[in-house]
């Protein structure tokens, strides 16, 4: 179980990390375009999400706790198991369910539910 737990969080992280890369890009492109064509904004073409600061913070910690959890999970799974678990959460709060996010934080939480379950050493 250990062994699946860290392949979940490790997948989970990465799909996570080109989740959290394009939200962050797109918070920033808006930015952007709302500097050097504001009318792009008012016309309702794109929407700046609600809270930017929450959206990147996600983007970078979010994924990390993932891949340090799945790291974990091996040596220390309760920890591991936490930190994947305390990803999934994040991304959830963050990202919402969607499409693009469903595969890693189901994976984050799975890997996560796998690791604290963990109670013996796997077997060789």
């Amino acid at each position: 179980m250990r062994n699946a737990a860290l392949m979940l969080g490790v997948i989970g992280g990465i799909i996570g990390m080109i989740v959290g890369f394009f939200s962050y890009a797109y918070t920033q492109a808006v930015d952007i375009i709302g500097e050097k064509a504001p009318e792009v904004l008012d016309q309702g073409v794109l929407e700046q999400v609600d809270n930017v600061g929450l959206i990147r913070f996600m983007a970078l910690f979010a994924p990390l706790l993932a891949i340090a959890g799945g790291a974990m999970a091996r040596s220390k799974a309760q920890i591991g198991g936490g930190l994947m678990l305390a990803s999934a959460a994040g991304m959830y709060y963050a990202f919402h369910f969607n499409a693009f996010t469903m595969f890693p934080i189901a994976m984050c939480a799975l890997g996560g539910v796998l690791a604290i379950a963990a109670v013996k050493p796997d077997e060789h």
